[in-house]
């Protein structure tokens, strides 16, 4: 079992030969004990033959079906972390459990594609942030989302301070090694070597960023740095990365366990993140009553699939079943599922995502007119 990477996502939203699985377990949903999720996982598994029994799947069919999941069951004791929900997406040419850093709704979904809603937090790139841990012996970079780090390799920065004055002349490597002092007078301020060290600093930063900006150049995602505070103006002088967040993870990052770092970031961020969809739905308010925002699903559907929508707000947790007919652009609404529906608010935020539009997942009560779905229109 894995943590779910950001390329599956591609992956997952793409046409797969059916019938297609998609099961979601969340987090602590039976209690602490291994065996309580192994039963319960199993649970779902018959559940999911129910499902294929009422698409009309003959038992042998099932059989053959479900025949890869059998012993998968006991993977869902080993997550990595208690608090993460499981994934699995099952079809002919597919199969993956994923431990999975969102606190999903139970859910089990048979369908001609994967319904991969309850991932959209990871899909946007409204909650993508860098993290530069610093120090003068480590540097390392993270991408980030709400859910996790994950470490990003740096081929073209020094990796420490050292490394980095093997690019000068002799001597300066030689008052590096024998620094201490001068490093604590950089702290305070004082002293006659601190001069130096803050000069040998900002090299070594400045050879950073230039490393940094081949990966960066197309990124607009707000970088955190994660350094003990005397190195962060220091940083600053150095830097060209326009999205550098002003606060910083004070400390030092060799000191820190990754969760601990991810948890100071998101806290820093949390303002963003709430600017993000402040401003969407602002968007839809101004917008309202000029003719290119809807809340009517059977319109939205159809509109999204041709690129339309620009701002997508989306209800977590729930689901409108139906069927599009492609060729007419139709929508027909289900109270119920039906043999051969979608959700169509997944279809909405899919298409919507794929056609390069912004995808906001809330909870209902934010969305404007207490709907499930609010869209703002690019023409």
């Amino acid at each position: 079992m894995h943590t779910l990477p950001p390329e599956a996502l591609k992956t997952l939203i793409q046409k797969q030969t059916g019938p297609c699985l998609s099961l979601f377990m969340p987090p602590g949903a039976v209690g602490t004990k291994p065996q309580q999720s192994q039963i319960h996982f199993r649970n779902l598994l018959r559940k999911a033959e129910e499902i294929l029994a009422a698409h009309g799947l003959k038992p042998p069919d099932i059989r053959t079906f479900m025949e890869p999941l059998s012993g998968i069951a006991g993977q869902a004791l080993v997550r990595k972390n208690r608090r993460d929900g499981l994934a699995l997406f099952h079809s002919r040419d597919l199969m993956n459990l994923y431990a999975l850093p969102l606190d999903v709704a139970e859910l089990v979904i048979v369908g001609d594609r994967f319904h991969v809603k309850p991932l959209l937090p990871l899909l946007g790139d409204e909650n993508r942030f860098f993290l530069l841990a610093l120090s003068q012996k480590a540097v390392r970079l993270f991408e980030g989302s709400r859910f996790g780090l994950r470490e990003r390799p740096l081929e073209h920065c020094p990796h420490s301070l050292e490394e980095a004055l093997q690019y000068d002349e002799p001597e300066r490597q030689v008052r590096f090694r024998s620094r201490a002092g001068a490093e604590t007078a950089t702290r305070s301020g004082h002293g006659a070597g601190a001069d130096q060290v803050k000069d040998d600093i900002l090299k070594f930063f400045r050879l950073i960023d230039r490393g940094l900006r081949d990966p960066l150049k197309e990124e607009k995602a707000p970088l955190v740095l994660a350094g003990v505070e005397y190195l962060f103006p220091i940083y600053r002088d150095a830097n060209t990365y326009p999205y550098l967040m002003d606060e910083g993870i004070q400390g030092n990052p060799e000191e820190e366990e990754e969760e601990n770092l991810h948890r100071q970031a998101l806290q820093i961020l949390k303002p963003y993140y709430e600017r993000a969809e402040h401003d969407a739905i602002a968007q839809y308010r101004q917008s309202s009553g000029t003719g290119l925002t809807a809340t009517d699903i059977r319109e939205i559907v159809p509109a999204a699939v041709h690129g339309r929508v620009g701002i997508l707000l989306v209800a977590s947790g729930r689901q409108q079943w139906g069927v599009l007919t492609p060729e007419t652009g139709a929508v027909t609404l289900h109270a119920a599922m039906k043999p051969g529906d979608e959700d169509l608010l997944d279809v909405a935020a899919i298409q919507t995502f794929i056609n390069g539009g912004m995808v906001h997942l809330l909870p209902p009560g934010k969305i404007p007119g207490q709907e499930v779905l609010a869209a703002v229109y690019r023409y």
